[in-house]
């Protein structure tokens, strides 16, 4: 039949599932109960990934839609939520395997003051349940938040680092 997949897709398809249930929880979490992720189950015609693409549900309108409808803010958060329930579910899979440590790379200029809010504070609770997280931005208001962290500054005559500790 067309229904038909491999035995790896099937396998990515249950992790992505599991990845999925701890992604949502936390993007419902970040916007406020609006948005859940799920996996696409109807096979796109000719699309070999099928399988293994992404929707979002909107329990504002209660229609689920693709993922590239998101906003700037709105995929930063999705993809936030991503990488931590990837987080989650490596350590379930790995047997006391920890991932400490999560460094994340602008995105946060994209958001809107509310939406930067939720992923501050998403972030301040990961770190007050012992992992360490690593922002690199040149959002202003970050600054306030993390009152530990790194400073680069940089001038004609080179770059400096200084270290604030509170």
């Amino acid at each position: 039949t067309g229904d038909k997949i491999s035995l790896q897709r099937f396998v990515l398809s249950v992790l992505l599932d599991d990845v999925l249930v701890e992604a949502s929880h936390r993007l419902e979490l970040m916007s406020r109960g609006r948005y859940r992720l799920l996996r696409k189950i109807e096979r796109s015609k000719g699309n070999k990934a099928s399988g293994l693409e992404l929707e979002i549900e909107d329990g504002y309108t209660g229609k689920v839609r693709p993922v590239s409808t998101l906003s700037g803010g709105e995929s930063f958060l999705a993809a936030l939520a991503l990488a931590l329930g990837l987080s989650d579910v490596v350590q379930a899979y790995a047997g006391g395997i920890r991932l400490d440590t999560l460094f994340i790379d602008e995105g946060f200029g994209s958001l809107d003051p509310e939406s930067l809010e939720l992923a501050i504070r998403t972030l301040i609770d990961l770190q007050a349940s012992g992992r360490m997280v690593g922002v690199i931005s040149h959002v202003s208001e970050l600054k306030e938040q993390f009152t530990t962290r790194i400073d680069l500054k940089s001038s004609s005559r080179g770059s400096s680092i200084s270290l604030s500790v509170p």
